[in-house]
């Protein structure tokens, strides 16, 4: 049997001790063991985004980052963990307002990215949004309504 790691992030706020195998990425400890499954695999390469979190303040890709590489009082911040903050809500109304949710499976790591942007910047420009959603890839909505949503949500903080 193999052994396990043992740690303890700040997940989302909240000291949450963990274990897993060595191999696991940390999408698949998010997912599987701690049953966080807003976080979602797109890809499993890095390039869609559907996996993005916040990793110490960072905006990171989930599938490309194993586990065990994590220190004890890693922060990670999850889409649950947005979800419950007014910034989080704000997003989310947005979204749903300006139509961009169609199939829903991009969106939670299209508010963590835009998440992500608004922490650092309050008020970026149209151009600035676009580069920040550029890692994250939608497949029905087309990013007219997404970058909308981003706006509205900015506009309305």
């Amino acid at each position: 049997m193999p052994e396990f790691v043992q740690r303890k992030w700040i997940l989302n706020g909240m000291e949450t001790p963990v274990s897993f195998s060595p191999g696991e990425r940390l999408l698949d400890v998010l997912r599987e063991r701690l049953d966080l499954t807003g976080t979602k695999e797109g890809c499993g390469e890095g390039e869609c985004g559907a996996c993005s979190v916040i990793l110490n303040g960072k905006l990171a890709l989930s599938c490309l980052i194993l586990a065990a590489a994590l220190p004890d009082e890693t922060e990670i911040i999850t889409i649950e963990g947005i979800s419950a903050t007014d910034e989080g809500a704000a997003l989310r109304k947005a979204f749903l307002e300006a139509g961009a949710v169609q199939c829903g499976f991009c969106t939670p790591g299209m508010i963590i990215a835009a998440h992500s942007l608004l922490a650092q910047n309050k008020k970026p420009s149209r151009a600035e949004i676009k580069d920040a959603l550029s890692g994250n890839l939608c497949r029905c909505t087309g990013y007219g309504m997404i970058i909308e949503a981003v706006e509205t949500a900015m506009d309305g903080r």
